[in-house]
């Protein structure tokens, strides 16, 4: 499975979970460096909800992930092929999660370059699941811990 060269991933990584580990180690698995772009806060608020972790904690956080060697703060939302060669980028990879609209949007022009290459998504555990699990873990009304 190993390319050469340098391997891209963008990523929100709020909540970072073994799901994101999964992904960077594949990702990783493609070439001989990651570079691991994190999305704005905004753009996240965009088109699903603001991250709990604010950038500054999620970049800290990806850069302690052994598979990473570079991250990049405030990538764009749509990868484009003048982003990839701006960052020597030979490769781009993402999980097989998203729809077709949302590939086409975000990934089309790489896809079209064949720059494009898929992992399976880690089913189970997500930032939503996450989430979920910790309201279910708060205290109910009138003080009790739902365990």
């Amino acid at each position: 499975m190993t390319e050469r060269g340098n391997v891209y991933v963008d990523m929100v990584g709020d909540l970072f979970h073994p799901g994101h580990v999964a992904l960077l180690r594949a990702a990783r698995a493609f070439g001989e460096r990651l570079i691991v772009g994190v999305l704005s806060d905004e753009d996240v608020a965009a088109y699903k909800r603001k991250p709990i972790m604010t950038l500054a904690e999620r970049v800290v956080v990806i850069e302690a992930c052994r598979y990473v060697d570079v991250v990049l703060p405030n990538a764009p939302y749509r990868v484009t092929n003048e982003f990839l060669d701006r960052h020597r980028i030979d490769v781009v990879v993402h999980g097989d999660d998203l729809t077709a609209d949302a590939f086409k949007e975000v990934f089309g022009p790489v896809a079209a370059a064949g720059k494009l290459r898929l992992v399976r998504y880690t089913a189970g555990v997500s930032t939503t699941e996450l989430i979920r699990r910790c309201r279910a873990a708060s205290p109910a009304p009138g003080g009790t811990t739902i365990s």
